[in-house]
């Protein structure tokens, strides 16, 4: 393994014993490695231009400028830097809210040590690191969508009717894989509608793709 393949990391919290502990377990696995870290928000932005890092693990509870904000200019500033968002799920509203800022997914802070790291690469492959039928389960309790079935024009326009189709099953949880056997379609195809889809909605990820299916009102709460 190269420089190049080691995933750079900032971990970004108000409490030094979490950023040490953070720290101590991503020196530990391979192809991971810490550059630096933040004990608030501004300090988080300003990291991010002088190291810049691949993944950004971001508490969302910060002095100051907070983990959503910061995530809002970190990925505006410097759209190659992926960010995981880390929280607890008393306050999810502000996990729907981080993900709208841009970052690329969420845990909990009491995931275990190896889904963390998987969160990690998953991110940094461009993928969202949220379980998708919980993040179904978060944007149906705070995104507010449109009237049922009144699609709105603004966010779909321009989509096909099989991007749209693609979008729909992304907003219920289903994999590339799952989306493949359901439209009949090779996997590697799915992949290259998935990406065209996101670039003509504007969005980074499927975390994004979901909330714009359910504001569109393209899918809504308690449908099956």
């Amino acid at each position: 393994m190269t420089a190049q393949d080691v995933i750079k990391v900032l971990i970004v919290d108000d409490h030094t014993v979490v950023r040490t502990g953070l720290r101590l377990l991503l020196e530990t696995a391979p192809g991971l490695t810490t550059v630096g870290e933040a004990g608030d928000g501004a300090e988080a932005v300003r990291r991010c231009h002088a190291l810049r890092p691949d993944v950004v693990l971001m508490d969302l509870y910060l002095p100051g400028m907070d983990g959503v904000a910061a995530t809002e200019r970190i990925t505006a500033e410097l759209p190659e830097v992926r960010v995981l968002a880390l929280s607890t799920f008393d306050l999810e509203e502000h996990v729907v809210a981080a993900l709208r800022a841009g970052a690329s997914g969420f845990l909990p802070k009491d995931s275990s040590p190896e889904e963390l790291i998987e969160g990690i690469r998953v991110v940094h492959r461009g993928e969202a690191a949220v379980a998708p039928r919980l993040l179904v389960g978060l944007i149906e309790t705070f995104v507010r969508p449109a009237r049922p079935r009144a699609v709105k024009a603004g966010p779909l326009t321009g989509l096909t009717g099989r991007d749209r189709q693609v979008l729909e099953l992304i907003a219920r949880g289903l994999s590339n894989t799952q989306i493949a056997a359901e439209l009949g379609l090779s996997v590697s195809t799915v992949k290259n509608r998935v990406s065209d889809l996101f670039g003509k909605l504007g969005v980074r990820d499927r975390a994004q793709a979901v909330i714009a299916a359910y504001e569109a009102g393209l899918v809504t709460p308690g449908e099956p």
